[in-house]
């Protein structure tokens, strides 16, 4: 199915020339201030060869926002990584320097595991 068609609701082809397709509308969420937010800052080595990577979960906002804040903590720990779905992914452990620097942004951050 092409990209332009992924959306349609209650496809029915149909051959009446005037006929027009129903479409799901994605809503992008405004992006909350950083004094609103709760991130969770977490180490993942899980199916990474037993490499390291620092998780930052629970941004709520658009994936622009998104991947400016990924993109200042990747200058500020001079590191690689990656923004998907929702989730930062740092390169190495910097579970505590990202949430001193989340806290300096005025952002709430919890830390998950050990």
């Amino acid at each position: 199915m092409s990209k332009k068609n992924k959306n349609l609701i209650n496809v029915v082809y149909s051959t009446n020339p005037n006929f027009s397709y129903q479409q799901e509308e994605e809503e992008e969420q405004d992006t909350l201030a950083a004094k609103d937010q709760l991130l969770y800052v977490s180490i993942d080595r899980k199916q990474r060869a037993g490499k390291e990577v620092t998780l930052v979960e629970g941004f709520v906002g658009t994936e622009e926002d998104l991947k400016d804040l990924g993109k200042l903590l990747k200058s500020k720990c001079g590191v690689g990584g990656t923004v998907k779905d929702g989730v930062i992914m740092i390169q190495g452990n910097f579970k505590d320097k990202l949430a001193d620097i989340l806290t300096k942004e005025n952002y709430k951050v919890k830390k998950k595991g050990g």
